[in-house]
């Protein structure tokens, strides 16, 4: 995998070439944005995002809650074991970061020592997005595109070839779908439990009380109506 990084004939040098040059073009504030976003920025915004949609989730309530609150803790666990899936990949490849074998790259971030094939960012970006979008997919189309953007971010920034970025959008897809019926069923049950207790139900559906207060009153309106009926069939 390394003797692809050899050739500047090769599409994938070509296309990091292509991309990284748009930082030599653009101005030192927007690489500075790019920066950030690309390392921190869109790691907190899908963290956000699966936030954002258990909150939704807990409020509609509803029979499926359970299973979409299980989908959601799936997805940061399954970006974590695509971490650990990538840790034997990288030692197995032992791929150099692009700037080691390639002058003339605008590097935006220093100190990257580690090997470049796959992508972690891309692959825990895209591990949260599958995850999400068994929950919602309404909210997991917006973290897909979020990891897609993430890649962009990283061979933007130099740090990454883009098959490296491709290697780790698939690892992460592969960790988080072939994993996720062995998943769905054990965390499934443990959440369902979970919605039951009466302390921390909350997590996976909101108590609404006004909805309480209604079913309670519908139903002293049924016995009051059944009262007065069987006061009739007496007289």
């Amino acid at each position: 995998m390394a003797g692809l990084a050899d050739s500047g004939s090769n599409p994938d040098v070509d296309l990091l070439y292509d991309i990284n040059g748009l930082a030599k073009d653009a101005p030192p504030w927007f690489d500075r944005i790019m920066e950030f976003v690309g390392e921190y920025g869109l790691l907190f915004a899908m963290v956000l995002l699966v936030l954002w949609c258990w909150w939704g989730v807990r409020r509609r309530g509803g029979e499926d809650a359970a299973s979409s609150v299980a989908a959601l803790v799936w997805a940061p666990l399954a970006a974590g074991v695509a971490v650990l899936v990538n840790v034997p990949i990288r030692g197995f490849v032992e791929r150099p970061r692009p700037f080691n074998d390639h002058e003339g790259l605008e590097v935006l971030v220093e100190g990257k020592t580690d090997y470049s094939f796959v992508s972690d960012h891309a692959t825990i970006t895209m591990a949260l997005a599958v995850g999400l979008f068994l929950a919602s997919r309404r909210f997991g189309l917006v973290g897909l595109g979020i990891a897609v953007l993430e890649g962009f971010c990283r061979v933007y920034m130099g740090v990454h070839y883009p098959t490296d970025v491709v290697g780790g959008l698939a690892l992460g897809t592969a960790v988080a779908l072939l994993l996720s019926p062995l998943a769905m069923a054990l965390l499934t049950p443990v959440v369902r439990a979970v919605e039951r207790s009466p302390r921390a139900g909350w997590l996976v559906a909101a108590r609404r009380r006004d909805g309480a207060a209604r079913d309670a009153m519908v139903a002293g309106t049924r016995r009051e109506t059944s009262g007065s009926e069987e006061r009739d069939l007496a007289a």
